[in-house]
């Protein structure tokens, strides 16, 4: 399969993000090669292709790293799809897991965990804390599966000791656990059978042996000697009179499996319990992930074993790295992969992202030995520079008139991060204040720090904290670390009694610092890196859940800012900002991914773009929805909504309403499930701990009603009209989004089905099938006719931007990364409406034109006649003598435009943007002299 003459790239020139599951597999993927080639990408980049539970849409739940998922068609469709790819000289990027996986039966690894306990050779490897500060889980794991409280099941008879073939389980509803070995002796003893003797005696030996491997030996060998005794039916019998001891429906039988289920590896408990009491470390805080610690040695190996022999066999060009902030260490990790994936390669480049997101004016350390970030820093900045700055005001009037919490965004953040301390994040908050206190009892200085001043104080630097994560190491924080620890203690201070603020200080030199000089104990060096640990774990989904999916969800100010990586609190970005992070990107990391959409979004890429139109015409859109609330006011009373979700629905609505209107009973259906989670992420009216099923109801009643195809809905077509308003605006951000994401330094990642419109919503909506015959049919169609504005509601603009700039690529990735970025000055009368630059390598130069905020240009009037026939293209006599000034080393000739053939002068350094920008919104011209 290894093909190295394939002259195919190893570092991208552009990728396509698919979504692997059971219903889209590598087949379904090769089937579509040819379209994936003409479009013009260099690799596909897959969903996570290692096992995962069975059914799952998405591939981040893995079970078994060690196998590809034969749901996805196993390694024979993976090998078939990579040479489909080679044929046609593309390559192949993964999504790898490395953070943590999915428990239940389908996990031998876990299985194992639950048969052994911390006997098991995978003990160590998931992120248990064994001997917690809670007796009744010392050496259990928590399993809170249980749907209703534990004494309640038990007594239902809902928890029952069952027998398959020769094994013996705990089945509770929607589980079926293993019994540890070495009670079977007890519970198959109780019988007094003498045609279970042999199998008793065969376990007995599990009791007595003194090792782990003679442990599982003799139990192999007494669940053999079981496993042939159950072949007699009057074995069954015995064995059924054994399990009957333990029936939970009569008093004895409760007793006697209670005191059983007691003596297991694991407890059991209500799903609700697991924010407070679990003891090992979670994804955010979802009960079924569990995290690894593959700094370990044998956890990386094993985790990458697979991953390792298709890089090594050529397989796989690179690897996307899922939740990097999860794992302990972070840079090492990321070192050590890459460079066992270079040997396997022969020293050869191998791409390597990672999902990271980035605060403000944080940037991705370049010491890691990493390609970029996976793209969320420049889907903020793209979208950003394409709102308007000038709305502000009047949005935020708007936010002000319909918002139940009297302060900014920030404020909103702070009091859900306490509520999820509180909360959903109270075991592990427990686990890192009880980790300091013990670390702060280690040394002299320390040792009356109290376990209630630690978590007074830590509670407040969570609180405020900036950054997703600090990266110090078991030698302690670097500078840059240690700064932002420090500015964070130095702004909750004054929020601290005093009494606690020389506490604060020392919980900071216990973060911030090196292990204490002068202590050289091994112990404590090991505390202050369990600690450090804790906190660097916690604080990343600590600020994600808070944000992304809490905050985000009661924010209304303007949706389209509510983005996964973007700081809703800034509405838009500067010209001169937006080339200042592009070329810092550039300097530090050429080949990072560029994004627009992801499976992560929170709504798909051309409906931030429409809705950004409404920071353009703030004062229309505040009259609209004055008119749109009148207009639904009896719905209003029928069914009571809050003003925040009545606010934020018609956002979404605005943003995913078709260009056309069909679909409507579909449309609605995928609002109706928006809607739900919508309520339950934002925990104000519902949560999905403890749903409000009346409200969710109300809500879902509100919705149907504003949306019935009646003729007394009058709000349905001011709806549909409004939405033609700023149809063709947002179609003009969208094209200038899609150029900026295919030009700048970078490598372009195009999300499933973003190569035509994208109204998509948060997922599961995200990640709907894609029609892939439209999109053969409009690329053909494309083919034989110029890029135009004429039909561009069906998308095909954007499918042909996108054709055409990939091909344009190809041969030329050295521009497109490495090559000079250099912003362009532009003046005249629409200055403000142009993002220019240009593109400089090995004697080409490229100029680039994006046009924005063009919402009061594209239309004039407001007649339905008019409002179908606008495009989303200012008139070029509306630029007048806005032009760009070329630096003055450029080529003085003349300029080509590489959508349309287009050709004309540079005059005096200059491009005249009128004679360039006629027929599209955007263009990308070559220089010559």
């Amino acid at each position: 399969m290894n093909s190295p003459a394939s002259p195919r790239a190893l570092i991208p020139r552009a990728t396509l993000r698919l979504q692997f599951h059971r219903d889209f597999t590598f087949d379904d993927a090769l089937a579509q090669a040819d379209y994936f080639a003409a479009l013009g990408v260099s690799h596909l980049y897959a969903s996570p292709i290692f096992t995962a539970r069975s059914g799952s849409t998405h591939g981040y739940d893995v079970v078994d790293p060690a196998r590809v998922n034969p749901e996805l068609g196993g390694e024979d469709g993976l090998r078939r799809l990579v040479q489909a790819l080679h044929e046609r000289h593309m390559g192949l990027i993964v999504d790898i897991v490395p953070n943590h996986m999915a428990l239940g039966d389908q996990n031998p690894w876990w299985r194992d965990v639950l048969l052994w306990g911390r006997h098991s050779h995978y003990a160590s490897w998931f992120d248990i804390e064994w001997l917690g500060a809670d007796p009744a889980l010392h050496g259990k794991v928590l399993l809170p599966v249980l749907g209703k409280p534990y004494g309640g099941l038990l007594l239902a008879g809902e928890i029952k000791l069952e027998r398959e073939a020769g094994r013996l389980y705990v089945a509770c509803p929607g589980n079926r656990l293993p019994l540890a070995p070495e009670d079977y002796v007890d519970v198959l003893g109780a019988a007094g059978s003498p045609r279970l003797a042999e199998a008793v005696a065969a376990f007995r030996r599990v009791q007595e042996a003194a090792v782990q491997e003679e442990r599982q030996a003799c139990a192999a060998q007494a669940w053999r000697v079981l496993e042939q005794a159950v072949e007699d039916p009057a074995v069954r019998g015995a064995i059924d009179a054994c399990l009957a001891r333990y029936c939970a429906l009569t008093p004895d039988g409760a007793a006697a499996l209670h005191e059983l289920l007691e003596r297991q590896h694991y407890r059991l408990c209500d799903w609700r319990n697991a924010g407070d009491e679990i003891n090992w470390r979670r994804f955010f805080e979802i009960g079924d992930l569990i995290g690894m610690r593959v700094e370990q040695d044998d956890v990386f190996e094993a985790m990458h074993a697979l991953l390792f022999r298709l890089v090594g066999e050529g397989l796989i060009d690179g690897v996307r790295l899922d939740h990097i902030d999860g794992l302990a260490e972070p840079a090492a990790y990321v070192q050590r992969l890459r460079q066992r994936l270079e040997a396997l390669t022969q020293g050869q480049p191998v791409y390597i992202v990672a999902e990271k997101i980035l605060g403000a004016e944080e940037s991705l350390p370049t010491d890691w030995g990493i390609d970029g970030t996976t793209g969320y820093d420049f889907m903020d900045q793209a979208a950003a520079i394409l709102h308007d700055e000038r709305g502000a005001a009047v949005l935020d009037a708007i936010w002000k008139e319909y918002r139940t919490d009297p302060d900014g965004f920030g404020h909103l953040v702070h009091s859900t991060r306490r509520r999820l301390l509180e909360r959903n994040f109270a075991s592990e908050f427990n686990a890192l204040t009880a980790a300091l206190h013990t670390l702060a009892r280690s040394a002299v200085a320390t040792r009356d720090l109290s376990l209630m001043a630690i978590r007074r104080c830590v509670r407040e630097l969570l609180v405020y904290f900036p950054v997703y994560r600090t990266y110090g190491v078991r030698a302690g924080c670097g500078s840059r670390d240690a700064s932002v620890i420090r500015a964070t203690a130095a702004r909750v201070r004054d929020l601290l009694a005093k009494s606690d603020q020389a506490a604060l200080e020392a919980i900071v030199g216990l973060l911030a610092d090196p292990p204490q000089p002068g202590i050289q104990d091994e112990r404590h060096a090991q505390l202050h890196w369990r600690a450090l640990t804790r906190f660097q774990q916690l604080t990343p989904p600590l600020t994600a859940k808070s944000t992304e999916d809490t905050a985000f969800y009661r924010y209304g100010r303007l949706l389209s800012r509510n983005e996964v990586g973007s700081e809703p609190a800034q509405l838009a970005l500067g010209i001169e900002d937006f080339h200042r992070h592009v070329a810092r990107r550039q300097r530090d990391f050429p080949a990072a991914m560029l994004a627009t959409a992801t499976h992560d979004h929170k709504r798909g890429e051309d409906a931030r773009m429409r809705l950004a139109v409404l920071s353009e015409i703030p004062a229309h859109w505040q009259s609209t929805l004055q008119r749109w609330r009148a207009l639904n006011q009896a719905a209003r009373t029928q069914m009571p909504i809050d003003a925040v979700d009545e606010l934020m629905l018609y956002q979404t609505l605005i943003g995913v309403w078709p260009l056309e209107q069909s679909g409507h009973a579909e449309l609605l259906e995928r609002v109706a499930a928006w809607q739900r989670k919508a309520l339950r992420e934002a925990k104000r009216r519902s949560d999905w701990n403890a749903p409000d099923l009346d409200y969710e109801a109300q809500c879902e009643g509100f919705l149907r009603r504003i949306l019935r195809a009646e003729a007394d809905n009058a709000f349905l077509p001011a709806l549909h009209h409004f939405v033609q308003e700023v149809a063709a605006a947002g179609a003009l951000n969208s094209l200038g989004q899609t150029m900026l994401r295919l030009t700048v330094p970078g490598v372009p990642d195009l999300y499933q089905g973003c190569d035509l419109w994208d109204f998509s919503l948060v997922d599961p909506d995200n990640r709907r099938p894609v029609d892939y015959a439209l999109r053969q049919q409009l690329m053909q169609a494309g083919l034989t006719a110029p890029l135009t504005l004429e039909d561009w509601r069906n998308g095909a603009c954007k499918q042909q931007l996108i054709r055409t700039l990939l091909h344009f690529r190809r041969g030329r990735e050295s521009l497109f990364t490495i090559g000079d970025y250099v912003p362009l000055t532009v003046t005249g009368e629409l200055a403000d409406k142009l993002v220019a630059f240009a593109r400089r390598c090995d004697g080409l130069t490229i100029v680039v034109l994006v046009s924005r905020h063009a919402a009061r240009l594209v239309v004039s009037g407001h007649t339905a006649q008019t409002l179908h026939a606008a495009t989303p293209l200012i008139p070029p006599q509306r630029w007048g003598d806005t032009a760009v000034q070329l630096p003055a080393d450029s080529p003085a000739g003349e300029w080509q435009s590489v959508l349309s053939g287009a050709e004309g002068a540079v005059r005096e350094q200059r491009i005249v943007v009128a004679d360039v920008l006629r027929v599209l919104p955007v263009d990308v011209l070559v220089l010559s002299d």
